[in-house]
């Protein structure tokens, strides 16, 4: 990940375990499709606010921050596509503040907007955002955040779609390149470094631990939080590696993760490996054997066209997976490629 974007950025590394992150990971996602249990959360009468029917409908979109390349490029591919599509795109910035990002988005529903493209700072608290869309009759399409389903629930909040990366394929596709590299049967000490109060880590994480069961010498023996910040995660994964000499494999299951893991483990002149969430420019090597991509710039350019489908009167998929892109030793993504 290039450092400028990330200087003077705290982060911490992530504990999850299924106990531990207050959150089930059993939303629509974690089956790859929508099931009957998650309907609920879903809108199925979509209203068509008359903003909709401007020569240059507005479209309000809410993002965490800017700090994070990610975002960057997530804000670049909403704006470029909603300027091709004719539209007008106000891209709002929440600071990674859930209070903050409600205010801004109420501010937006003041506007009337046609739709809402929310990629939540956290999954439960964004379910306000959602329901005060709902009663503005605006349609929420989310992005890369799932918001929490029961929170939703619990408010009779409803999205139109999430679309983002099929997380849980990634944590089994990283689980399943540390078994290939390490072997089937190798005794693997594995940490986490992760971020419990958001969906998809958590599914990344269920997704690492169902595949990595494969083999019966692995075991996860340490779990922290590092908040999505390069900073955090250097500090708590120098923590967890202290705490647990044993350790030989880490999973970042984010991008900001992955790169503060990186620097741990390189600083410690320990033989540990970090897998995960591709840190945005760094080559893979022999600390850092392989990660899976995003490639947020087009989540957000999809956005955009299921948002113009649905103007256009198609129906829209209530979820659009992406297929993370796997990158092996020695293989470097692109700027706009990373967790």
């Amino acid at each position: 990940m290039k450092k400028p974007l990330f200087t003077g950025v705290a982060l911490a590394a992530l504990a999850l375990s299924a106990c531990s992150t207050g959150v089930t990971p059993t939303t629509p996602q974690s089956s790859g499709s929508a099931g009957s249990d998650a309907g609920s959360i879903y809108q199925t009468d979509i209203p068509r606010p008359d903003a909709c029917d401007a020569d240059s409908p507005y479209v309000a979109v809410s993002l965490p921050n800017l700090t994070n390349p990610y975002y960057v490029y997530m804000k670049k591919g909403f704006e470029d596509a909603g300027k091709e599509a004719g539209y007008t795109v106000e891209v709002q910035v929440a600071d990674n503040d859930d209070a903050a990002q409600l205010a801004q988005v109420t501010a937006m529903i003041q506007k009337k907007p046609c739709a809402i493209a929310l990629n939540a700072v956290k999954s439960a608290p964004a379910a306000a955002i959602v329901k005060a869309a709902n009663d503005a009759g605006i349609p929420v399409f989310t992005v890369n955040v799932t918001v929490d389903p029961e929170a939703m629930t619990s408010q009779g909040a409803k999205i139109v779609q999430y679309l983002g990366a099929d997380n849980t394929a990634g944590g089994r596709q990283s689980a399943e390149q540390v078994l290939k590299d390490m072997g089937a049967d190798a005794d693997l000490k594995v940490g986490f470094v992760s971020e419990p109060d958001e969906v998809p880590v958590v599914l990344r994480d269920q997704g690492f631990r169902d595949a990595i069961a494969a083999n019966p010498n692995a075991e996860v023996v340490a779990t922290v939080d590092g908040n999505v910040k390069p900073d955090d995660s250097l500090k708590v994964t120098q923590e967890m590696m202290q705490g647990n000499p044993d350790i030989n494999v880490i999973f970042a299951s984010t991008g900001p993760a992955a790169y503060g893991a990186i620097q741990a483990v390189s600083g410690s002149g320990k033989d540990v490996k970090v897998y995960g969430f591709c840190a945005e420019g760094e080559t893979t090597t022999d600390v850092y054997p392989a990660c899976v991509a995003q490639e947020p710039e087009k989540y957000g350019q999809l956005v955009i066209g299921e948002i113009k489908k649905w103007l256009g009167g198609e129906k829209v998929e209530t979820e659009v997976l992406q297929p993370l892109k796997l990158f092996v030793k020695g293989e470097t993504p692109a700027d706009n490629e990373l967790g």
